[in-house]
């Protein structure tokens, strides 16, 4: 059965192709993740992941331009509840170009990373796929987090600090204070 595996970078599409081929699917990978800011980011981790599924002979689609303000539009003024909207947006994507390239089923790298909201990510997969009418293939991919961190790492790919949204980055690097003067309180070279 064909696949659709929506990926939202090299590091995390390691573990779960493995398992997805392992199961006898044949996995099509799909790159659509408007919520990886700046575009510097997103186009480092489209990169990467290019040049992965090539060693891996996986087919990718990729979506056309760089869609950032429909995840603006998904998440403004719903901060607190943004993975939610963020999750609809690139699940519902997913599904559907599932649907156009005649696929069985589509599932996605989000249920690999230890530090998304899987349960979420379930939920509004099954909800996607029933409004769709394809099927969200489920499997819990983060058994092999360690797997994927390790394989990465070895073959040198590029690893992502933070999640890929604004909100995201903020919450990973805007924890040391930041005064004007004073680059030694963010870390940075003065």
């Amino acid at each position: 059965m064909k696949v659709l595996l929506h990926t939202c970078c090299g590091p995390c599409t390691i573990y779960p192709l493995r398992i997805l081929r392992e199961k006898g699917r044949e996995p099509i990978g799909y790159f659509f993740n408007p919520n990886i800011h700046p575009s510097l980011e997103y186009r480092r981790r489209a990169e990467t992941l290019a040049a992965y599924a090539e060693t891996q002979a996986l087919p990718m689609l990729w979506a056309e331009g760089y869609a950032m303000e429909a995840f603006f539009r998904a998440v403004a003024g719903r901060e607190d509840d943004r993975c939610r909207h963020c999750y609809t947006l690139r699940l519902a994507e997913a599904a559907r170009m599932a649907k156009v390239q005649g696929c069985g089923g589509f599932t996605t790298t989000l249920l690999y990373s230890k530090f998304q909201k899987h349960d979420l990510i379930r939920e509004l997969g099954d909800r996607v796929g029933q409004e769709n009418g394809i099927p969200f293939v489920y499997h819990d991919f983060r058994e092999g987090w360690q797997e994927g961190v390790r394989v990465s790492r070895e073959i040198g790919m590029y690893r992502q600090p933070y999640c890929g949204c604004l909100y995201s980055e903020k919450e990973r690097y805007g924890r040391r204070s930041v005064t004007p003067g004073n680059a030694a309180s963010t870390g940075a070279p003065a």
